[in-house]
């Protein structure tokens, strides 16, 4: 008796849990938009100003850090981060669109960002999983949750 107590706790627990995967992602996705919609002015800013001095970016980035002032340098280093930051979160964000709605953690899980990751856990607000895909991932753990349970509540069986 205890035992299916604590495997049906168990499952409730995991499947409340991964319930809230989808909502964790779609409050990733909209950090996610964001951060795109700010480094591409940022981005943008750098292009035109490298296109009014005659430069394309890669020249633009190459002849600031050849510049002898370490200010200049260091910028160059930080605008090729943000550049960087930007191409891989864009083609995060077309991964996403293509995914398909099961697919979608997968693709956020495959590439995120540890900085938006880190900041979406910190202002997380869970949700009922009203979704199909919260829903399929609530009775999945919950399915999982109950096998491996069956084993624990071997434990405490009576034996006859």
């Amino acid at each position: 008796m205890i035992g299916r107590t604590v495997t049906l706790a168990l499952a409730l627990l995991a499947g409340v849990a991964t319930s809230q995967l989808p909502e964790f992602g779609q409050q990733y996705r909209q950090r996610l938009g964001g951060a795109i919609d700010s480094l591409r002015g940022v981005v943008a800013d750098f292009d035109a100003d490298a296109t009014r001095n005659g430069l394309d970016r890669e020249s633009a980035l190459a002849e600031m850090a050849m510049n002898p002032e370490p200010l200049i340098q260091d910028r160059s280093a930080s605008m090729s981060r943000a550049i960087d930051r930007y191409e891989r979160l864009r083609a995060q964000e077309a991964a996403y669109e293509q995914a398909g709605p099961f697919g979608r953690l997968a693709a956020i899980a495959a590439n995120f960002d540890p900085e938006l990751a880190e900041a979406t856990l910190d202002d997380y607000e869970p949700a009922v999983p009203t979704t199909a895909e919260g829903v399929v991932a609530a009775g999945d753990e919950d399915g999982e949750e109950a096998a491996a349970g069956g084993g624990f509540g071997l434990l405490f069986r009576r034996r006859a």
